[in-house]
């Protein structure tokens, strides 16, 4: 059997036992597009008007909930409406990092109710198991799917070596609910033993730090073109943020459009030459 690199999204879908990581690949398929935008903005007309202008182009829309100044419950329904209207899965980038019992709550109740909505969410595994066990509890009744921050991509990260092993270790340990990580590359290999075989199993890589236009700014972000993530690196869903809509949130619609739609053939693009489909 080819490697899980080499297969196509839609064969991956046929067997992956996760509903939100089945319906991501599905999507990424029918679409043919594997972008995700991160929509980082702190008002709500700013961040509906990203939402749907990149809509079409994406299989998965990245938020941050919690920074929108003038957040209402209302916020979730408008996201929801646009979420079927254009064919796209939510992930909400929440990055738990706390014991079980809290993080349970975090992803429940609130104000945002993250679990209601959100197909995809992620931690960091610093908790231990723990966290994991209680995201599930929530979680998993919902078919939803969780990732596990292995990799970063700013300046001086320190989820490198046995930190990133341990990640993938508790990934294999849950994998009814794990559907894969935030990351630079793929996990098939890390933490097997030497002549180890690596285990039939599917994660998904989503990676941030993608950009076409710098290689880093000033906060120390670090940027890899589309072809360098997907292509050389077997990454599966390019994250992109500023590289999409700009400074100006957004605001020049056909702008925004064009760099979306120039980010999603560039994908894809990388994604055929990996697998080698020819159009």
């Amino acid at each position: 059997m080819a490697s899980v690199a080499k297969q196509t999204y839609a064969q991956r879908a046929a067997k992956h036992p996760n509903p939100a990581a089945k319906a991501l690949l599905e999507t990424i398929e029918r679409k043919r597009t594997n972008l995700s935008v991160s929509v980082d903005v702190t008002k709500r007309e700013d961040f509906f008007r990203i939402v749907d202008t990149v809509g079409p182009y994406v299989c998965l829309v990245k938020t941050h909930v919690d920074i929108i100044e003038d957040f209402e419950p209302s916020v979730i329904e408008r996201l929801k409406a646009l979420s079927e209207k254009h064919d796209f899965l939510i992930f909400e980038d929440r990055k738990f990092a706390d014991i079980g019992s809290t993080v349970a709550l975090q992803y429940s109740a609130g104000v945002h109710k993250i679990a209601s909505w959100s197909h995809i969410t992620n931690a960091h595994p610093v908790p231990g198991p723990s966290i994991i066990s209680g995201l599930k509890s929530v979680g998993l009744p919902l078919g939803r799917g969780l990732l596990l921050l292995a990799e970063m991509s700013t300046k001086g990260s320190l989820a490198t070596g046995l930190y990133t092993e341990e990640a993938v270790r508790m990934a294999r340990a849950n994998r009814d609910f794990v559907i894969g990580f935030i990351a630079q590359q793929r996990m098939d290999s890390v933490g097997l033993r030497k002549g180890e075989s690596s285990p039939d199993e599917d994660f998904l890589i989503l990676t941030p730090g993608v950009g076409m236009d710098t290689k880093g700014d000033s906060m120390g972000q670090q940027y890899r073109t589309p072809r360098e993530v997907v292509t050389e690196s077997g990454c599966d869903v390019i994250i992109v943020g500023r590289g999409v809509y700009g400074k100006d949130n957004g605001s020049n619609a056909e702008a925004v459009r064009a760099q979306a739609e120039r980010y999603r053939a560039e994908g894809w693009k990388a994604y055929q030459e990996r697998v080698g489909i020819h159009d």
